[in-house]
């Protein structure tokens, strides 16, 4: 079992920045696909970003490819999500989602599938 939490969620001004963490307890989150997921209100859940373990490649959601950065520090157990020149449209509940399995689809379609959820943090961009 892994259990997830999410932090760093908040209000912030549209251009600025943030930087969401998410820390894995249970197992070493090392040998775990993670990555990000996003669901605004009156909207589907939507992928953001993966990292896979495997070989350290990542995916980002082309709205955010060139803003957001993933990164992971295996040694803390934590993933975070720095995300810069945000927009109104990044307005959304974040949830960090982690797998030992990798299957793409299980990421690019909503998330659906995947073993492990975190609760959420809340982004709110004011434009």
């Amino acid at each position: 079992q892994v259990q997830l939490a999410e932090s760093g969620g908040g209000l912030v001004q549209a251009g600025g920045s943030l930087r969401l963490s998410c820390a894995a307890s249970g197992r070493p989150s090392s040998t775990y696909n993670m990555g990000w997921f996003r669901q605004a209100p009156g909207k589907e859940r939507e992928f953001v970003v993966v990292s896979k373990w495997s070989d350290g490649l990542t995916y980002y959601a082309d709205s955010v490819k060139g803003r957001f950065l993933i990164s992971r520090d295996d040694a803390k157990n934590t993933m975070y999500l720095q995300m810069n020149s945000l927009k109104a449209e990044d307005t959304a509940v974040y949830y960090c989602a982690a797998d030992r399995f990798w299957t793409f689809n299980n990421w690019s379609t909503g998330g659906y599938g995947l073993s492990y959820w975190g609760k959420g943090t809340l982004v709110t961009v004011s434009s």
